[in-house]
């Protein structure tokens, strides 16, 4: 089987989100002034540094869709905590396409972008120069959907297995740990409509998608399926994990453990109320556009946040990189032939930096405001 870009999750939500209502905003945000006087929550010294760092374009995983490493980088624009840093961050929406945004990444067309930890180790595996900084957990977005009268997955052998253009690494990893005979599945391309799992179309017994999307536009809909996480097997993959220009880091460090100070300072904003669920959905909509779907939305963020929450990554504060996740990452990849055996895992830990998380906690909390 070929593999085609792992993504982080977002890629395959594009169209879905797009039926569901979202409109893209092409072109960037950099509103931050919600809050605060320019500079106000730092000392004279950091604030000139920051200034210094110059404008830093942020670049999401998907439009401006309210799944973390997204929406709390919109918060923290217009809540003014990156105001409160003296940092001037402008937002751009991706594509969807994890693949330019790598590249765009390494050719410094963005500053920090949402990349999960295993499209960093693929993208370094081809030559792209990017670096991880943080990362949520290592639980993943990516599941299998089934009916409900598959009560295992060997149940799926001989049986038709949908995916919107690929099967995820992890979700093949569930499948062949679970003891599924992989060449005996029918694997088909699907379109973004989930319900064609519940009306079984084509004979369809299993659809891939994504634990905030599909799962819940169903659900909606009054459609019961099962959902196969691959987490629950052990497998490993990773939620809300950033990546930087290394050149950047190298030149501004502070910088960027202020860009992850502000944003997990407004993640917990995000995550704290109802209220706050609320108003941060809000900002991504005025971003978007009058037909983006709130109410989608907000389940996408409580969804997602709950699965971070649900799967701490071991050791770690929140946003911190686990470098076991990461070995074991590489060893899906051998296990796919998706990276070379020159990539091993002591060569990929080096493609991650774990100080920027470390170097923003004290005893445990988050410092805000900088030092």
């Amino acid at each position: 089987m070929q593999h085609r870009f792992i993504r982080s999750g977002f890629a395959g939500l594009a169209a879905a989100v797009l039926t569901a209502g979202v409109a893209g905003c092409g072109s960037g945000s950099s509103d931050s002034s919600s809050a605060g006087s320019n500079g106000s929550a730092i000392s004279a010294e950091r604030c000139a540094e920051n200034k210094a760092a110059g404008t830093i374009t942020y670049l999401s995983g998907y439009q401006f869709q309210s799944s973390v490493s997204i929406l709390e980088y919109i918060a923290a624009a217009k809540l003014g905590y990156f105001k409160d840093l003296c940092l001037t961050v402008t937002l751009k929406p991706g594509t969807g396409d994890t693949a330019q945004n790598t590249k765009l990444l390494a050719s410094g067309q963005a500053t920090v972008s949402a990349i999960a930890e295993q499209d960093i180790i693929q993208a370094q595996a081809n030559g792209i120069d990017i670096e991880g900084i943080s990362s949520y957990s290592n639980a993943g977005l990516d599941i299998l959907m089934t009916n409900k009268d598959i009560t295992e997955l060997t149940q799926l052998d001989g049986k038709v297995v949908g995916h919107k253009g690929y099967v995820p690494a992890a979700v093949e990893a569930m499948l062949v740990k679970a003891g599924v005979t992989w060449d005996s599945l029918r694997l088909v391309k699907e379109g973004y409509d989930p319900s064609v799992l519940p009306r079984r179309q084509g004979g369809l017994e299993a659809l891939t998608g994504f634990v905030s999307n599909e799962p819940n536009q169903l659900k909606a809909a009054g459609k019961d399926v099962t959902v196969w996480k691959p987490v629950d097997y052990g497998v490993p993959s990773s939620i809300g994990a950033m990546a930087v220009n290394p050149a950047f880091a190298t030149a501004h460090p502070h910088a960027v453990e202020d860009i992850l100070r502000a944003a997990l300072h407004a993640y917990d904003y995000c995550s704290s109320s109802e209220e706050h669920i609320t108003e941060c959905v809000g900002f991504a909509a005025k971003l978007s556009g009058p037909t983006y779907d709130k109410t989608l939305n907000a389940t996408i963020w409580k969804t997602e946040t709950q699965v971070v929450k649900g799967n701490p990554t071991p050791g770690q504060p929140l946003g911190g990189i686990d470098p076991g996740n990461v070995a074991k990452l590489v060893d899906m990849l051998h296990q796919f032939k998706i990276v070379p055996a020159g990539v091993t895992a002591d060569k990929a830990k080096g493609w991650f930096d774990t100080s920027f998380v470390g170097d923003i906690y004290a005893g445990g909390k988050l410092v805000w405001p900088a030092p």
